[in-house]
């Protein structure tokens, strides 16, 4: 070969370093969401997305448009370097720039369970209900199952605007009727980050590869169907929260994650297509109102007339654990429901132990098998936790193994077992899960038991010779006691964004739910199980969720002229936190009564918020005057509310503690301090005279005044205030209490929560 000439080996190189400039810059590249100021956009320009096109070119000559923005947002979103983000935030009309964050993913006796078999008479019979849309943004939805069977349900009203999109294996014709009213997905934030989705594994469509969607969607307006259960267990009827609401999904998770960009675009289009209601069983931890994506989209809804619920997380039993605290959201942490799936430990000492299972297949013999504990069966130093690879075969062939719960998912941990030749599994609880019990359909004779069982049982395996043990599997158990309980997983309290709000608002059912499921994966999301099925028993704050939302569209329907505000109210005011006739709820994760730093208000209570007598409304006002008073900039406060021209008024003492809110939280310094809340109380039912009262820590001393408020007439406002006084306290300390108004026949209560720091 010729050697290269001088020139053309500079020439060479130099391509070689552009390119490798260019990879390089192009690896750095990431999402950010550019809000700007639609009023500002120069007269040039004859539509406002020509003018965010010239302003992204302004800084690069490369990026595109992922998506342009203009109902819960104004503005679009780019692949961009940190050099050109901030390029832009210098733009004329810019307000800011923001880096996309990534999101994840946080039934038969329910509707018992809380009462919904007694609302009937109560809820009004006119198609009010049915006008509404239940807008559900998760994995997307598996049409065929019955749970979107549109029987008996009227024409899709004439205010929806939405659209059934289409793909490959999802036709319009098809998937969508006057249940499923609409299907969207969303992919471009996703694809511009992880790339081109993988077709062989998951659609580019709104069809549910993952499960996920289709549960949340089917638990919060599915229709009713009747005769369902779980390969046995929980057998029953089937319905979501609000049978005669209608469903929208819009897939915005894929197999990578959630991302910003994507959830933004689908809440702009829900609103836009007609949602009454939107549902969001994701989060991502917390940040400042006006960088959260999420809470950026629910201020818009909220000042459009739209509820937005969304799950706390699964990230308890810690402190501070929460994601979705913006006040405008409704958050919700989960608990148990009254029914259980038990399968019982049977040791040859004569001890037996109640464990969880939903497993369904071939039992163990009638005789006890020989038992292992896998620390003891591996040469690994995190053997005991059944990871894959881990157990060495010829320790657990034909034999029980017990693991411990923790890193790899619990269901893996049992075809671990089952590869590695063993016969059966039980699952033991350690100390970051406690008593906490989430039954699973293994895939081999399994159960799980809590810390206390676990602990017993290894102190068995570890001192008899030769230790044996079976599984007996009892089917489903119902009349659970106590119940509710918290759950350990549920994320708790309080905000660290803003202390002065109390969050989780409320609990509702998320442990052992039935709800349908995709045809695409097995119950347990493994690729090694080849079972199809078409509903499943899961747990999370992502199952409580879907719960309020179906809730939130029951009262909307039943009351139209409702304020989300005043629907979240009713919830609140009307949930309960303790058992019928004594004792607080209780915190699965400690064995004591929980506090409401876990559950919020309570646990809710569907029949008593239907007519909760009085509400704590708030407007976009409200929450315009608490941005003040958290002193966001009006740059900030244009991001979340797309006013840009607002600006606080200096003469005005703005307060946290004014805000209208359902829930007091006191947040007190060390030293002895006095605290002054004030609150506006509106009747939403029959006159009549509320008398107020107050259980409270003797560390603090409360004063409301007036004591009582006469409401004469429909829509009536009252003022009151509450003063806390307290003397100095430890840094960190807690305590806890309830105030509560009552008229002889409602109870408007308020959690009350205080804390020194």
């Amino acid at each position: 070969m010729e050697p290269l000439r001088s020139s053309s080996l500079m020439l060479l190189l130099l391509v070689i370093c552009c390119s490798s400039t260019a990879a390089v810059a192009a690896a750095k590249k990431r999402t950010y969401i550019v809000h700007m100021a639609k009023s500002q956009m120069p007269p040039a320009f004859a539509e406002h997305r020509h003018w965010y096109d010239a302003s992204l070119r302004s800084v690069s000559d490369t990026a595109e448009i992922l998506y342009a923005y203009d109902t819960v947002a104004h503005g679009f979103s780019a692949r961009l370097t940190p050099a050109e983000a901030r390029a832009m935030e210098r733009r004329p009309g810019v307000l800011g720039v923001m880096a996309e964050a990534r999101y994840e993913l946080h039934t038969t006796r329910t509707p018992e369970f809380l009462g919904l078999d007694r609302t009937e008479g109560f809820i009004p019979q006119s198609n009010t209900t049915s006008d509404v849309v239940v807008g559900v943004l998760d994995t997307g939805v598996w049409p065929e199952r019955k749970s979107y069977d549109d029987a008996g349900l009227g024409p899709v009203p004439t205010s929806w605007k939405g659209a059934c999109e289409e793909g490959k294996d999802f036709k319009a014709a098809n998937a969508c009727n006057r249940k499923l009213v609409g299907a969207r997905f969303f992919s471009k934030g996703y694809e511009a980050r992880m790339g081109p989705i993988n077709l062989t594994k998951e659609s580019r469509s709104p069809r549910d590869n993952d499960g996920h969607g289709t549960h949340t969607s089917s638990t919060a307006a599915g229709s009713a169907i009747p005769d369902v259960d779980f390969l046995g267990y929980a057998a029953g009827t089937a319905r979501g929260m609000s049978t005669r609401a209608r469903i929208a999904v819009y897939k915005v998770c894929w197999l990578g994650g959630c991302f910003g960009s994507d959830i933004l675009a689908a809440m702009d289009k829900a609103i836009e297509d007609g949602c009454g209601v939107l549902s969001l069983s994701l989060g991502g931890g917390m940040s400042d109102y006006y960088r959260d994506n999420i809470a950026v989209g629910a201020f818009s809804a909220m000042a459009m007339g739209v509820v937005v619920s969304c799950s706390a997380g699964n990230a308890g039993p810690g402190a501070s654990t929460l994601s979705n605290v913006a006040p405008w959201i409704t958050t919700v942490g989960a608990g148990t429901l009254d029914r259980d799936f038990p399968a019982n430990v049977l040791l040859s000492n004569g001890k037996n132990y109640t464990g969880v299972s939903l497993y369904s297949g071939k039992p163990l013999p009638s005789s006890p098998l020989p038992f292992i504990y896998a620390g003891n069966a591996t040469n690994t130093t995190n053997g005991n936790l059944c990871m894959t690879g881990t157990l060495l075969p010829d320790k657990v062939a034909g034999k029980i193994v017990l693991c411990d719960r923790g890193i790899n998912a619990r269901v893996q941990k049992g075809l671990v077992v089952r590869d590695a030749g063993g016969a059966g599994m039980i699952l033991a609880n350690t100390a970051a899960n406690g008593e906490e019990l989430v039954a699973d359909a293994h895939l081999l004779p399994a159960t799980a038991v809590g810390e206390i069982a676990g602990d017993a049982i290894k102190s068995y395996l570890f001192s008899d010779p030769n230790p044996t043990a079976t599984i007996a599997f009892r089917g489903t158990k119902v009349g659970v006691k106590p119940s509710p309980v918290v759950a350990a997983f549920s994320s708790r309290g309080p905000s660290a964004i803003t202390p002065d709000i109390l969050k989780p608002d409320l609990i509702a059912p998320g442990v052992n739910i039935l709800a349908a499921w995709t045809g695409s994966v097995g119950p347990t999301g493994q690729a090694a199980d080849p079972r199809r099925t078409e509903f499943n028993i899961i747990s999370g704050t992502s199952m409580s969720c879907p719960h309020v939302s179906g809730l939130l569209a029951l009262l909307k329907g039943a009351h139209p002229d409702w304020s989300p505000g005043a629907i979240k109210s009713a919830l609140m005011t009307t949930a309960y936190a303790a058992y019928p006739g004594d004792g607080g709820i209780l915190d699965v994760a400690t064995g004591r009564a929980a506090t409401p730093f876990d559950f919020g208000a309570g646990h809710v209570d569907p029949p008593k918020a239907l007519d909760p007598g009085l509400v704590y409304d708030l407007t976009t006002e409200d929450y315009l005057d608490f941005l003040c008073a958290l002193n966001y900039t009006p740059l900030q406060i244009a991001r979340l509310s797309r006013l840009t021209n607002y600006t606080c008024d200096r003469q005005k003492a703005y307060e946290v503690s004014d805000l209208n809110y359902p829930s007091f939280a006191v947040a007190f310094a060390t030293a002895s301090t006095t605290v002054k809340h004030t609150r506006t109380l509106t009747n939403v039912g029959a006159p009549g005279t509320y008398k107020a009262t107050v259980s409270a820590p003797e560390d603090v001393k409360v004063v409301v005044e007036p004591t009582a408020l006469t409401f004469a007439a429909l829509g009536e406002k009252k003022n009151y205030t509450v003063t806390f006084s307290t003397a100095s306290q430890p840094s960190g300390s807690t305590a806890f209490g309830r105030l509560e108004w009552s008229d002889a026949q409602h109870v408007v209560a308020s959690p009350l929560a205080f804390s020194w720091t």
